[in-house]
């Protein structure tokens, strides 16, 4: 046993500055969906109203998505991943929360609110995750810190949907803007919870790649009979649908790695860069200063932060 412990704690992925330096990796992938997605509706020609292009664009991206886990996850446990009889129910339920609901509403907000805007009421995932395994799923229990957390991280949300000059935000609030975004974020938080009862017997790399790829298979096929159209007009057409893909898959296994290694709330605190790296990351390739920089964003974008490392510190 001493052993065991002193060949985890010689582990590089312990050692606190790769630990941070890969948590920020991470984040910065996820915190550049925002971007890449408003970019591949450029890229791709879709307009705000062509809902069944966008969900093909979505299923193209996590079927990629899905590839790229299972051959990330394979190299790293030297063996081809591959899900036995009992991980079929929990790929089937998975996909259906983590992949098609939420990427249906997440890609459907996208089109209708700004980056900026979409990161912090993102980061909303993570303080309904807290409140449905305490109240839905009784999987922990609610304590007066995490309360804290999560009342401070919704203050910002609500800043950032009603407060501020109305001229930055695009018109106001709309349900398929901000409004999706938060059925995006319940999506999240289900599957969330479901990923902590599946992986007590599953491998979550197994059960995250396949999930990915049928998922990805599911929406694509449904924005082709709702009579989608993905036309790559360029090579950026297909570096974006690459990256985009690499986004889920890299962040999400290197993140496994982390938690592997690592307590999980040393790994979990550091999510509060999520959010930041999405809001500039906006800022940097969207235009999006003027919301990204105003007093409105700074102060919603602390309080979000401010609440997941509430939540998450030890």
């Amino acid at each position: 046993m001493m052993e065991k412990v002193k060949e985890e704690k010689k582990n590089i992925w312990a050692w606190f500055p790769v630990t941070f330096a890969t948590a920020l990796f991470c984040c910065i992938l996820w915190g550049s969906a925002s971007p890449a997605i408003k970019i591949a509706y450029e890229l791709f020609k879709i307009g705000p109203s062509d809902t069944a292009s966008r969900i093909m664009l979505a299923g193209a991206r996590f079927i990629l998505a899905g590839v790229m886990t299972i051959c990330f996850g394979s190299l790293i446990s030297r063996k081809f991943l591959k899900p036995g009889k009992e991980s079929v129910r929990p790929i089937l339920i998975l996909s259906l929360f983590q992949t098609v609901g939420q990427y249906y509403f997440f890609f459907m907000a996208l089109a209708h609110t700004t980056g900026v805007r979409g990161s912090i009421i993102n980061a909303s995932g993570n303080f309904f995750t807290i409140l449905f395994a305490a109240y839905l799923f009784r999987l922990e229990k609610m304590t007066f810190k995490k309360f804290l957390g999560c009342i401070v991280g919704f203050i910002g949300v609500v800043i950032i949907i009603s407060g501020g000059n109305a001229a930055l935000f695009s018109g106001g609030v709309t349900f398929n803007g901000e409004g999706a975004m938060l059925m995006a974020d319940c999506f999240y938080a289900l599957s969330g919870c479901c990923i902590k009862i599946f992986s007590r017997k599953e491998n979550p790399v197994v059960l995250s790649g396949y999930q990915f790829f049928l998922g990805g298979i599911v929406l694509f096929m449904i924005g082709a009979v709702m009579g989608g159209n993905l036309t790559f007009y360029s090579t950026g057409c297909v570096l974006n649908l690459i990256y985009m893909g690499f986004i889920s898959a890299g962040a999400y296994t290197l993140w496994g790695v982390l938690l592997k290694h690592n307590p999980v709330s040393r790994v979990s605190v550091l999510g509060f860069i999520n959010p930041v790296m999405g809001v500039l990351l906006s800022a940097i390739f969207l235009g999006e200063n003027q919301e990204a920089f105003s007093l409105t964003g700074l102060a919603a974008l602390i309080l979000v932060s401010a609440g997941i490392i509430i939540v998450n510190r030890s």
